[in-house]
Parts: C-alpha cells; sequence; structure tokens
C-alpha cells in the first residue's frame, strides 16, 4: 500500500498554475502530432527523401525518449519551476529554428533540440502540478485535466497541422510555438511557486546509462523503417540497449539517490499504468500514423481535408475528457480505464477492416467515434495511477517515468506496425493503393493486439488493487500526496 505524506502548502493562484501547466504540455503534445499532416509539404519545401523525412520525426522522439528520466531528476535536484523555465526557453528556440530551416539537416537538428526541451518540460509539468495541489478533489480535477490533454493535444494537432499546411505553410505549426512558449515563460515565475531542492547529487552513470539504453533502443526501432529488424545495426542497436537497460537496473539498485527508484515499481498500479501506457501508447501512434496515409494516398485527401478527417475523434475525445473530473470522484479509476481501452480497441479493430474501397463514413468516421470516447476515458487514469502514491522525493522521477514509457511505446508501437505493414501481401494483380490499404489494415491489426494487451495488464493488475484501495478507503483517483516544500 502506498504511503500517506504530509498535504502541501494550498498553491496561491491555482487556476493560473494549471492553465500555464496544461498550456505547455499542451503545446509539446501539438508539435509532437502536428508534423504527421504537414509531412508531405516539409518533404517537398526541404527536398527531402523519405529516409530524411523520417528523421524529422525521430530526431525528436530519439533524443526525447532517451533524456526523459535525466530531465526529471533535474527537477528534483535544482527545483522544478527553475528547470520547467529552462525547459520553455530550449524547447521554444529551437521551435523558431525548425521553422526557419533553410535545410533538411537544421530541421533535423532543430528537431532534437526541441526533444532536449520537450524531455525537461514534460517531467517537470506533472511533477509541479501534483506539488501545488492539495490532496483531494482539486488535485483529482487537474491531475484528470493533465490527463485529457495527452489525448486532446495529439488528436487536435493532426487537424491543426493539415489546416496550417494548407492555409498558409508548414513552418506555421513551429512558428505558432514561440509567442505561447514566450509567454508562459513570462507567467511561470510569477504565479507557479519554486519547489525546494532535493540535497543530492545526480546519479551520473544511472543517467548516462538510461540515456544510451533508451537512445540505442529507440535507434534500433527507428531503423527498422528502411533497414527491417535482420539488419546489423538494428540488432547492434537494440542488444546494445537492452544491455545498457540492464546495466542501468543494477545501478539503481545500488545507487543512493537512483535516478528512478526501484520502489517505484513496488506498486502494482504504478507498475501496471507503466506498462499498459506503454502498449497503449504503441496502438495510438500506430493508429495516427497509418490512419493519415490512408485518408492521403487512399481516399486522395488533401492535408487540410485529412486534418479535418480527424474530427470526429477529436469531438468526442473532448466531451468525454471534460467529463473526467467530475467521473474521478464518483468512480473508482480503474473503471474508466478499462472502458477507455475497451472502446478504443473496438474502434481500432473496425478501422483495422479499412480496404481500397472502403467508404469514409462507415470504415473511418465511426469507429474514430469510439476510438475517441476511448481516449478521453482512458489518458486521464493512466496518469493518475502512474504517479500514485509516489513520495515527494520520487514525485519527478515518477513523472520521468509517465513519459518516458509514453514516448518509448510510441517509437516501439511504431516500429512494430511498420513491420507488419511492410509483411501485409495482396495479390500480384493488386494496385499501389490497394498495397497500402492492405498495409494500413495490418498495422492497425497490430495496434487492436496492443490494445488487447493493454487491457489484459489493467484487468490484472490495476483493477484489483485499485478496489482493494478503494475499500480501504485508500483515494480513487488519487495522485501522489508531496511532503510540504518551501515556496521560494
Amino acid at each position: 500500500m502506498e504511503s500517506m505524506k504530509p498535504e502541501p502548502t494550498p498553491a496561491p493562484h491555482p487556476a493560473a498554475i494549471l492553465a500555464i501547466i496544461l498550456a505547455s504540455y499542451f503545446m509539446i503534445l501539438l508539435d509532437n502530432s502536428v508534423i504527421f499532416t504537414a509531412l508531405p509539404s516539409l518533404q517537398a519545401d526541404l527536398r527531402l527523401s523519405t529516409g530524411e523525412l523520417s528523421w524529422v520525426q525521430d530526431a525528436y522522439t530519439l533524443v526525447f525518449g532517451g533524456l526523459l528520466l535525466l530531465g526529471a531528476r533535474a527537477g528534483d535536484l535544482l527545483g522544478r519551476r527553475r528547470v520547467f523555465v529552462f525547459g520553455l526557453v530550449v524547447f521554444s528556440i529551437a521551435s523558431l529554428l525548425i521553422g526557419l530551416a533553410p535545410a533538411g539537416w537544421w530541421a533535423i537538428a532543430s528537431r532534437a533540440v526541441q526533444g532536449i526541451g520537450a524531455a525537461i518540460v514534460a517531467p517537470a509539468s506533472l511533477s509541479l502540478l501534483t506539488a501545488s495541489f492539495p490532496e483531494g478533489r482539486e488535485r483529482t480535477r487537474a491531475v484528470a485535466l493533465y490527463g485529457a490533454t495527452a489525448g486532446i493535444g495529439a488528436s487536435l494537432g493532426l487537424v491543426i497541422g493539415g489546416a496550417l499546411a494548407h492555409w498558409i505553410s508548414w513552418r506555421a505549426g513551429f512558428f505558432v510555438n514561440v509567442p505561447i512558449g514566450a509567454a508562459m515563460i513570462a507567467l511561470a515565475p510569477r504565479f507557479i511557486p519554486e519547489t525546494g531542492r532535493a540535497r543530492g547529487r545526480f546519479d551520473v552513470f544511472g543517467a548516462l546509462s538510461a540515456t544510451l539504453g533508451v537512445g540505442a533502443l529507440v535507434f534500433g526501432v527507428i531503423n527498422t523503417v528502411d533497414a527491417g529488424w535482420a539488419s546489423p545495426v538494428t540488432l547492434t542497436a537494440v542488444t546494445a540497449g537492452l544491455v545498457l537497460l540492464a546495466v542501468f537496473v543494477l545501478i539503481e539498485r545500488r545507487a543512493a539517490q537512483p535516478i528512478m527508484p526501484l520502489r517505484l515499481f513496488a506498486s502494482r498500479r504504478r507498475t501496471g499504468a507503466y506498462v499498459a501506457r506503454f502498449l497503449y501508447l504503441g496502438a495510438m501512434i500506430a493508429f495516427f500514423f497509418f490512419t493519415t496515409q490512408f485518408l492521403q494516398e487512399v481516399l486522395g485527401f488533401d492535408p487540410l481535408q485529412a486534418g479535418l478527417g480527424f474530427l470526429p475523434m477529436t469531438a468526442v475525445n473532448f466531451a468525454v475528457a471534460m467529463a473526467i473530473p467530475r467521473l474521478a470522484v464518483r468512480l473508482p479509476g480503474s473503471v474508466p480505464l478499462l472502458t477507455g481501452i475497451l472502446l478504443t480497441l473496438a474502434g481500432m479493430f473496425w478501422l483495422s477492416r479499412v480496404r481500397v474501397d472502403s467508404a469514409y463514413l462507415t470504415g473511418v468516421a465511426l469507429p474514430m467515434i469510439l476510438i475517441g470516447a476511448g481516449q478521453g476515458l482512458a489518458f486521464a487514469p493512466l496518469t493518475s495511477f502512474g504517479i500514485i502514491g509516489a513520495p515527494v522525493s520520487d514525485a519527478g522521477a515518477a513523472s520521468g517515468l509517465v513519459n518516458t514509457f509514453h514516448q518509448v511505446g510510441t517509437c516501439l508501437g511504431l516500429g512494430i506496425a511498420v513491420a507488419a505493414a511492410a509483411a501485409a501481401t495482396v495479390p500480384a494483380t493488386g494496385s499501389a493503393v490497394a498495397h497500402l490499404a492492405a498495409q494500413v489494415s495490418a498495422a492497425l491489426t497490430t495496434g487492436s493486439v496492443l490494445l488487447l494487451l493493454a487491457l489484459a495488464v489493467t484487468a490484472a493488475l490495476i483493477l484489483p488493487a485499485d478496489l482493494a484501495a478503494r475499500r480501504t478507503r485508500t483515494p480513487r483517483m488519487a495522485v501522489p500526496v508531496p511532503e510540504a516544500e518551501p515556496v521560494r
């Protein structure tokens, strides 16, 4: 059972703090998906090959996933608001540089720098939120909105990316981050109290092994897109990543102040949330990546139409997510989580039946409604269970793990889905469009399998522990109760 800690001092400006944190997190999530519908325009403008184009997204994912745990620990040791603002500065400057990119190498390098900023902001924002709101209804609502932002930002980014690429330029999707980031940088020191610095030092060897291990694993999976799983480069990178991660675990077992305290995995709810998030996001990235291609390459939508094609999911996602804060105080969190994963699974499996002659309404839009409802229900409890019961000294590490499993899940999920798509077969007489439709179907079927596994993990680990906690009067969708920290 997770230990209970003294309540933090209530924040003096809770609405402003919540707005700043959600706006910053939304900006990162929006940027992570806005690129999908803008990729064709970016490729034509910068004259990139298919392999070079993939690195516009992969460079961001590689750095983001590799540095998350280090970014989370930095917030614990140096002060979360200070680190949060620094991450926003890095992210905003990188966004400006991407928008100004005169060549592909510039855009790819700037995306990597943007990933550094995101790896700092994402865990700092979640740990700041939990340190700013006292245990109870306020924190439950705040964390529910934070989790809902993940689903809304990802889906809305496709709509905004398509609209900007069609009406203005793909560059506008990155330029828009600059004024938003500047506003958050100015407002954060004014409204968000600084947290106290934890005594200690960086777990240097743990940080290096974690960063290099996750980075190598992510690189290996990314490399499968062009070279396949049998490539020597792929096998070497994946093997090195697994070895480094095993070394990382050994280091963390002995470290006095580990970057990832293994005690965080003592809770069945937290462990289940990490694994379920990994599987769920692996399925969702396959959905976004391949459905975008289906809309544009099979149904013939332009970038704007493709972005608008995601509106059924986006609208339902938003409506359901807004209801989550009310549900969170009435139901154990495992109920909306299980329901959400089940709805997403039903929609994904339905969508995986697409063919070259499928109609948008029945083949895409209606399944998207189920997926949108599932996302709206699932993301908030996945977030809250990932940090539930963690003491204040581990709040940054718990937040970092939530985001690490999120990013690594998307990367590995995409690699698995791409491999499944590549293995799809159609009759020799089939057209290129028919072949693509078959690949999309295979990839989304793989996504359905990942969702089925996420459902099993949730039922086996999270549900029993959550119901037991409810019987002992543990808060239902509670989040960690940090010790009071000095406000600076």
